[in-house]
């Protein structure tokens, strides 16, 4: 158990703390000089392609699922950082005490005219398991919920349909209601990106740590 657990019991990392009383963070960014893609060779800020949009995933710890996009057909880029918070430009610690509202989250840039968002948002939901609350798996605490932030018309829409869909096809398996955020980006605030070494880091470390909870239910094909 963690110094914070001990001090603040171990229900202060499933708890969404107060605007007010989350660590005050920074002006400046942790990363300052991003790098390319380490797979890809593509910013991981952009610009990029005309025409190409960006989606934010959370879906537990942040190297699984940036891992997962990068080896779409169509995605650009992809970027690891942290949303949905109060805290401005939080380092990885900070995050990590559940005191700062931001879940760990992967930066989806992709082309649409090679991937739809109906398919990733596919792959998203498959990926992990949407109905466990402030938790995947063992990784316990605010910064693993499931979250999904949309920049696009396009992508409110596909995420309101896939959400719905899935839904329907968890309940009749007996799941619990999907835990889900779901929120406009501009809502759920800045993309931060995270230090440098998280970047891609299952690239760099092949055998690192990956958290793909799932409830086993594939997506329902379309009709």
């Amino acid at each position: 158990m963690s110094f914070f657990e001990q001090f603040f019991g171990s229900s202060a990392k499933t708890t969404m703390v107060e605007p007010e009383a989350a660590l005050p963070g920074r002006q400046s960014p942790v990363l300052q000089t991003p790098r390319p893609h380490t797979v890809l060779g593509t910013s991981i800020t952009g610009p990029w392609a005309p025409g190409t949009r960006v989606l934010y995933l959370a879906m537990g710890c942040f190297w699984g699922a940036e891992e997962i996009f990068w080896q779409v057909p169509g995605v650009v880029s992809t970027a690891v950082g942290y949303m949905g918070g109060t805290t401005p430009n939080p380092t990885y610690d900070e995050v990590c005490t559940a005191r700062t509202g931001h879940t760990e989250t992967a930066m989806v840039a992709y082309d649409p005219s090679k991937v739809s968002e109906e398919e990733l948002l596919a792959i998203f939901w498959e990926r992990h398991d949407p109905t466990q609350g402030y938790r995947q798996g063992n990784d316990v605490g605010t910064q693993y919920r499931s979250a999904v932030y949309w920049t696009t018309p396009e992508q409110a829409a596909a995420v309101q349909d896939t959400a719905k869909r899935y839904t329907e096809v968890l309940d009749a398996k007996g799941y619990d209601p999907i835990t889900t955020e779901q929120r406009p980006a501009v809502e759920a605030g800045p993309f931060y990106l995270a230090e440098d070494y998280h970047q891609q880091y299952l690239d760099k470390n092949p055998n690192g740590y990956r958290c793909h909870a799932t409830t086993g239910v594939p997506f329902p094909a379309a009709v």
